[in-house]
């Protein structure tokens, strides 16, 4: 499902306008995305969490070249879902 099927699908059942809710969902995840760079974490309960996971620093190889290289640590964003979220995903797999 793509961002534009989304908001069709919210505009279909909710009765507002398509531009009010591209801008309410592109809002919703400058938000996510502003947190988890400052390095907060999102929780939404019964949906899941948007998380920053550290990596640890680590060797790796450059195989072109045949040199080891390390790969810094570095932080990702990471999405966890809720309980609730999983077993419904698990009981409605077709």
């Amino acid at each position: 499902m793509t961002k534009a099927e989304i908001v069709a699908d919210i505009a279909q059942k909710t009765g507002i306008e398509k531009v009010a809710i591209q801008a309410t969902i592109e809002s919703f995840m400058d938000v996510i995305k502003d947190s988890l760079a400052n390095g907060d974490n999102v929780y939404l309960r019964g949906f899941g969490s948007f998380i920053v996971k550290k990596r640890a620093e680590k060797t790796g190889r450059n195989i072109s070249k045949n040199q080891t290289i390390i790969i810094p640590a570095h932080n990702i964003p990471a999405f966890k879902p809720a309980k609730t979220f999983v077993q419904e995903v698990k009981n409605n797999v077709k």
